[in-house]
């Protein structure tokens, strides 16, 4: 069922008709042996009645002739319910009500007991005197008590029949009632412009609170992505209006130019031109993928030395040594490994750039859960720490000209990770220290 309101609708009625279908057969056994209670009762308080009227045997009058025949038709009243029979204790029927068998109610001498007699069954209560020398049997029919419990059960369950397409009602506006605040939200988001990213349901009631809270949150992280979607294309198409205003100049100047070496100058000027713009879309495309994703669904157990020798092999800078601490070997770090490939590689051609000609890069492990990379190369000045992982910024100080976007892949792709980046001046030395820290198991 796709309707929320049918779906409260029916559990409703279903449910309630369940207890109340418990409480009618609750109902029917209660009264059902509160009336047998009673009606055993009555038989007792009758047969000493008709025990206490009842003379000498010997002394009677009141046999009568004959048996009197038993009519079913007779009975079908309750006024008429009780049966009695006066037996003498040498067998002989002394007297019987018009409503009793022609057989024997009972062949017990006393106390209740059930029978069948012509296929219906009776309770009976026997009372001996034998004194008098007579038994007194009262009875009344089985049947009889089922229907008059049914009778009541029926009194009590006609009405409430009667009432459910009422009460089904009530139940299918109520339902409706309380819905009226998720119809309210829809009616308001329906009415919105595609750009209102405002919050709804200010002052929704407590249990769609958490609907609406979701609801906001996601128009809150909506708003946020389109306002970093802006300032990326910003950003981008502010560098990009550089190195293309330069490749445009240079192109100019090789078709103007009188001589081999100043056109060749002017290629060789637009070549870098080109890598230049290359590689700013390249980090663009990487970034613009890192936050298409921000969580990566491949996750294995990597293990960071062999990853970093492989890594520095595939690119070598000329006239710098790479050391690689031997404990990284067994260093794991568990999660996507295109996302710590990405980081890595950037975090080593980072420091490779940066290092002073002849130099040398480190990377070491500094924590069970940590390694970092060092570098020999200016550092960064502390007030600019804070603002070197911000997109498109580049420091004062970098040896290289880059796009302004390789700290910020390495933040985006290590905290797929769930890992951090800390970025610290050596304090001894020259150059930068960079640390990778992994979540703890």
């Amino acid at each position: 069922m796709s309707s929320l309101r049918g779906r409260l609708f029916a559990i409703l009625v279903v449910t309630t008709s369940l207890i109340w279908l418990a409480a009618t057969a609750w109902i029917y056994l209660g009264t059902k042996n509160e009336l047998e209670r009673v009606l055993d009762t009555r038989l007792q308080e009758a047969a000493r009645m008709v025990a206490s009227l009842v003379h000498d045997d010997s002394s009677s009058q009141a046999a009568i002739a004959g048996t009197p025949q038993f009519s079913p038709t007779e009975a079908a009243g309750y006024e008429r319910q009780l049966s009695c029979q006066i037996w003498s204790l040498g067998g002989r029927l002394v007297a019987a009500s018009t409503t009793a068998p022609a057989e024997r109610l009972s062949a017990h001498p006393s106390g209740f007991h059930d029978s069948v007699i012509n296929g219906e069954a009776w309770r009976v209560y026997a009372i001996e005197d034998a004194a008098k020398g007579v038994r007194v049997l009262v009875g009344d029919r089985l049947g009889l008590r089922e229907r008059l419990v049914q009778d009541l059960v029926l009194g009590l369950v006609a009405p409430t029949l009667l009432m459910l397409p009422l009460f089904a009602g009530l139940i299918w506006l109520s339902v409706g009632r309380g819905l009226a605040p998720l119809r309210q939200i829809a009616r308001d988001l329906q009415s919105r412009p595609a750009d209102d990213l405002s919050p709804v349901g200010a002052n929704a009631v407590r249990e769609i609170r958490p609907l609406t809270d979701a609801l906001n949150g996601l128009f809150r992280r909506l708003d946020l992505a389109r306002r970093h979607e802006r300032e990326i294309t910003a950003f981008a198409a502010h560098e990009l209006r550089t190195p293309l205003a330069g490749i445009r100049t240079q192109a100019q100047i090789a078709r103007a130019a009188d001589s081999d070496a100043m056109r060749l100058s002017a290629l060789d000027a637009i070549v870098q031109g080109v890598d230049r713009t290359a590689r700013l879309i390249s980090q663009l495309l990487i970034l613009a993928r890192l936050d298409a994703d921000a969580t990566g669904s491949d996750r294995q157990r990597i293990l960071v030395g062999p990853l970093l020798r492989e890594i520095d092999g595939e690119r070598k800078w000329p006239g710098q040594t790479v050391e690689i601490d031997p404990r990284l070997d067994d260093f794991v770090v568990l999660g996507e490994p295109d996302s710590l490939r990405l980081a890595l590689r950037n975090l080593h051609e980072n420091a490779c750039g940066q290092s002073l000609p002849g130099g040398q890069v480190r990377w070491l492990r500094v924590a069970d859960n940590a390694f970092a990379v060092e570098d020999d190369g200016p550092g960064i000045p502390d007030e600019e720490i804070s603002l070197v992982m911000q997109r498109f910024y580049r420091g004062r100080s970098s040896r290289t000209v880059g796009t302004g976007l390789g700290l910020s892949i390495v933040e985006v792709a290590l905290a797929r990770l769930g890992a951090a980046l800390t970025l610290e001046n050596r304090p001894l030395s020259a150059g930068l220290k960079a640390t990778v820290t992994r979540p703890a198991p």
